[in-house]
């Protein structure tokens, strides 16, 4: 029987995920009282208390995807290839919170997240050619990143 083997899969993906997430809110908790706050922001940001619930199912749809390249078997070079692709895109990803909050390096963050932006379609295309559910499922997660480039960018512009 196969679906034990597919569950610990599909955990070990959402953990995977949720521990990029973990890495940034660790530098993220420290930050937001006594530097985030005080920083001028957009008329546009969304209230803190938004962005943990958020992440959390962002990185659950990040792990369900990754989980249903993984189950497309690890020997196809077109898996493999997408998998290190994910896993550095998931690098970036945390480093993101440790480059903002963490040194609160904004002009470096805005470098950072407008990678991450072109790695997350990278991602999405090579996942497309594999699973198209794959790809879709993080068309929630691309339009989120892209919210937060822009407010990156407007952090960035407010704050020189």
């Amino acid at each position: 029987m196969k679906l034990p083997k597919d569950i610990l899969k599909l955990v070990l993906s959402i953990v995977a995920c949720q521990s990029a997430g973990l890495i940034g809110a660790v530098f993220t908790v420290s930050s937001i009282e006594n530097w985030y706050n005080l920083l001028n922001q957009p008329s546009f940001r969304p209230p803190n208390w938004l962005f943990g619930p958020a992440w959390t199912i962002l990185y659950t749809l990040m792990g369900i995807s990754l989980y249903w390249i993984w189950t497309k078997g690890t020997k196809k070079k077109e898996v493999k290839d997408a998998l290190k692709l994910f896993a550095v895109h998931l690098v970036l990803n945390a480093t993101w919170s440790i480059v903002f909050f963490g040194m609160r390096n904004i002009p470096l963050s805005l470098l950072n997240i407008v990678v991450l932006w072109i790695l997350i379609m990278m991602v999405m295309v090579k996942f497309y050619k594999i699973d198209q559910k794959a790809s879709f499922i993080l068309l929630p997660y691309l339009a989120w990143v892209s919210f937060a480039t822009i407010l990156n960018y407007n952090i960035f512009l407010l704050n020189q």
